[in-house]
């Protein structure tokens, strides 16, 4: 019998080897990753939540699916944010949307990036908001790749390379050139 309390404080690598041998230990995984991967999808993507369920119940399929695959020397929470990231480029391709993405009021990213560069701004400020979306909207989707997973999610640079399958220096570049450009965009819009 697995005692699903104990296993709530494992790591991942822990609960991945439990639910190869008992795939109901697989909840726990899906408990872990279910909200965050959802804000994920929703903040990469202009999609309903509706449809940001169904592409989370299709990457817990795949997930489940390839579990065996799972090389557990790399980060498990690498793995599974690459699945979620390749599930909803699929889906964009599929729905030929040009989409945008949305971004939600998030004060530690806008003074993430602004402070690094002295520039003090009153993020309550609804016209501000608008500004920042625009801004947001107007880079080019290898930044706003790098920018969630980096200021949203939380990712460390190995993560994000591991997620994107590109190399540290590459992520790195990326993301000071996305803040940069940011930054430009957002001051063209206020000018």
């Amino acid at each position: 019998m697995v005692d699903f309390q104990k296993l709530q404080n494992k790591k991942d690598e822990d609960v991945i080897s439990c639910v190869l041998k008992s795939p109901d230990c697989y909840s726990i995984i899906i408990s872990r990753y279910e909200r965050k991967l959802k804000n994920y999808i929703l903040r990469i993507s202009n999609i309903s939540p509706d449809e940001a369920d169904d592409i989370l119940q299709d990457i817990f399929i795949v997930v489940y699916q390839n579990l065996n695959s799972f090389n557990q020397e790399l980060s498990f929470s690498s793995w599974i944010y690459r699945i979620a990231h390749n599930n909803v480029i699929n889906h964009w391709k599929k729905n030929k949307k040009n989409q945008t993405l949305s971004i939600e009021q998030n004060k530690f990213f806008i003074e993430t990036i602004f402070n690094e560069n002295s520039v003090k701004i009153e993020i309550e400020n609804n016209l501000i908001q608008e500004e920042i979306q625009m801004a947001f909207n107007a880079l080019d989707e290898k930044y706003k790749e790098v920018l969630i997973l980096k200021f949203w999610e939380g990712k460390d640079y190995k993560e994000i390379s591991d997620i994107l399958q590109k190399p540290m220096g590459s992520i790195a570049t990326l993301i000071n050139r996305g803040k940069k450009n940011f930054i430009k965009k957002y001051n063209e819009i206020r000018t």
